[in-house]
């Protein structure tokens, strides 16, 4: 079935996807971000303490206030129908369990101690944004007195006006909303971002993307970069030559990350990622 058979309008459908890329792209940066403070903590105990400390930061300016947002706008149009009723209270309480588990962040003494509340963070939203995607969306895109892209306008407005604030938490913003599929033709070499040569393994944080839901996969990828501190690097395994992928990190951060490729397929790339 399609998203235009379950959406009211074209516009609706539209807006639908987009909810849906938005949030695979929050889903993605956590994940990003808590497997390198999980990988961090064995190997970098100082590593680990910016990194832990940029997932927080993370959750302040990205998923509370994308929950408050939702609280706000999507949900009382959700709870007014009673087949979603008890839904939308029970997606109420996950929120709740959310801003916790960031709370239990915040205050962990060190990012070990952490690290069980984050990994348990990335479980929770990942399962709380499928109810959304599969159930809630969907309702309000097929409702013919719903318009869901007015609902989500309303919501990108609460988010941009919450911006500036959140740049003052000194930690890299994501552009939400920004398209970022350009692609690149793959014949060869590596869009300008290579330095090509090394054959070495290293003992950098690793991050397996090939596990990752193609959905999920690049926006995984852009939240394990943010949370490299500059000077050190990560290694990314990936099933294929990940030239577009290149290019969008090089559009995105500029001259900030320089590409080292390990291992040349034809099964398994790996890339080690240095920040400059």
């Amino acid at each position: 079935m399609s998203v235009l058979t379950l959406a009211s309008d074209p516009q609706d459908a539209t807006a639908l996807e987009g909810a849906e890329a938005h949030h695979a792209r929050l889903a993605g940066e956590l994940a990003g971000r808590v497997k390198m403070l999980l990988t961090a903590v064995d190997r970098d105990p100082r590593a680990a303490e910016k990194i832990h400390a940029g997932l927080v930061a993370f959750c302040d300016r990205s998923l509370l206030p994308h929950a408050a947002a939702e609280e706000a706008v999507l949900y009382p149009a959700a709870h007014g129908m009673p087949e979603a009723r008890l839904l939308i209270e029970s997606l109420i309480g996950e929120h709740r369990c959310l801003t916790r588990l960031v709370d239990a962040l915040r205050a962990a003494p060190s990012p070990a101690g952490a690290a069980a509340d984050a990994r348990a963070l990335q479980v929770l939203f990942e399962e709380h944004v499928a109810k959304e995607n599969g159930l809630v969306l969907p309702l309000l895109a097929m409702t013919p007195e719903v318009c869901l892209a007015e609902l989500l306008a309303d919501m990108h407005r609460r988010l941009a006006s919450d911006v500036p604030a959140a740049g003052a938490q000194g930690d890299q913003n994501i552009k939400e909303g920004q398209d970022m599929q350009e692609q690149i033709e793959e014949t060869g070499g590596c869009g300008g971002v290579c330095a090509c040569g090394g054959t070495e393994e290293t003992a950098e944080p690793e991050l397996d993307v090939r596990e990752v839901p193609h959905a999920l996969r690049h926006a995984t990828v852009f939240g394990a970069l943010d949370a490299v501190p500059a000077g050190t690097a990560m290694v990314l395994v990936a099933p294929h030559d990940p030239l577009p992928l290149l290019a969008q990190i090089e559009q995105r951060s500029p001259g900030t990350f320089s590409v080292e490729y390990l291992e040349r397929g034809p099964e398994t790339w790996r890339l080690r990622l240095s920040h400059r």
